[in-house]
């Protein structure tokens, strides 16, 4: 029953979060909010909702070692699985504004994050801290579009009925917070039975099941030729799993570490993987991250997981 718990849980959170956005465009559209401004803040916020339901849920649920779990695990699924099959299949082109910001906004905060927990955990004042980073994030975000006149994504986006509009907001909601329930109770059940631990449940199968959305979003901006704009999401999606994430769910409730392995394992290999990318995006692809870099990221991705489960 808890595999059931598990397919069912993630089947409710792409839906949710699928729905969720486009009640979230629809409604930021009627507030007369700029378009850019929608896709910068609203529509990265509901594409992070997922991550923060399950976090937030294993949190309260004394499962904390998911919700690290969680966002590490999805941060390293967003760029070895993600970014590596995506570029496998489509190699991406690397925007400008990748090299000279957002990829070291992204390191960044994943060296800050590492520097927060080495006391053993996530208190207030750093979750204060993260979230503190995510407004900065977004008004440089906007800032930058509008400096840049980058086209909007999202032009042309009209407004739903009133309806539909309530039932994709009412059925996101619901979507998020019962798929989030059913991942973290099925994982739970699933961790005991294989003997293994929480950390281990959340940066396998919680995190690959959260990341479907990212997976998806770039495989179809990738198809359309688009590849700037799935790079730029993925590395986004990395950001707001930091700042908004932990950051929220460390302002509802402290977070201890409980597993060294987190420290000792797992950021170690988000580091790497992530320093890797640097020489992917600035250096050796000429402007695109190659089909050959995607299978590195690919196999990079895969040693992880097979050291995760033999430790």
């Amino acid at each position: 029953m808890s595999y059931v718990y598990i397919l069912v849980g993630i089947v409710l959170l792409v839906l949710g979060g699928d729905w969720l956005v486009k009640a979230s465009i629809d409604i930021a559209l009627r507030a007369k909010i700029s378009l850019m401004v929608v896709g910068l803040t609203v529509v990265s916020f509901a594409t992070s909702a997922p991550e923060l339901l399950v976090s937030l849920n294993a949190a309260l649920a004394n499962h904390v070692d998911i919700s690290f779990g969680n966002v590490v695990g999805s941060n390293l699924a967003n760029i070895g699985l993600i970014l590596g099959l995506t570029a496998l299949l489509f190699p991406l082109k690397v925007g400008i504004k990748a090299i000279r910001v957002d990829y070291w906004i992204l390191l960044s905060v994943t060296l800050l994050l590492f520097l927060l927990l080495l006391d053993g955990q996530l208190g207030f004042w750093d979750a204060l801290l993260l979230f503190a980073g995510l407004v900065a994030y977004n008004i440089l975000q906007i800032r930058s579009s509008r400096r840049s006149h980058v086209p909007d994504d999202l032009e042309g986006a009209k407004l739903m009925k009133l309806g539909w509009m309530l039932f994709y907001l009412i059925g996101g909601v619901a979507g998020l917070r019962y798929g989030a329930q059913f991942l973290v109770e099925g994982s739970v059940e699933v961790a005991s039975a294989w003997g293994v631990s929480d950390r281990v449940i959340g940066v396998s199968i919680v995190s690959v099941g959260t990341s479907l959305p990212e997976l998806a979003a770039s495989l179809v901006a990738a198809f359309k030729g688009e590849q700037d704009i799935s790079l730029g999401n993925l590395i986004g999606s990395n950001v707001f799993n930091i700042l908004a994430v932990l950051g929220i769910t460390g302002l509802v409730i402290e977070l201890p570490v409980e597993s060294t392995d987190l420290l000792t394992y797992d950021f170690p290999w988000l580091l790497v993987i992530t320093l890797v990318l640097l020489p992917f995006i600035r250096w050796l692809g000429h402007g695109v991250i190659s089909r050959w870099q995607g299978l590195v990221l690919l196999i990079l991705y895969a040693l992880y997981l097979i050291g995760v489960f033999l430790k």
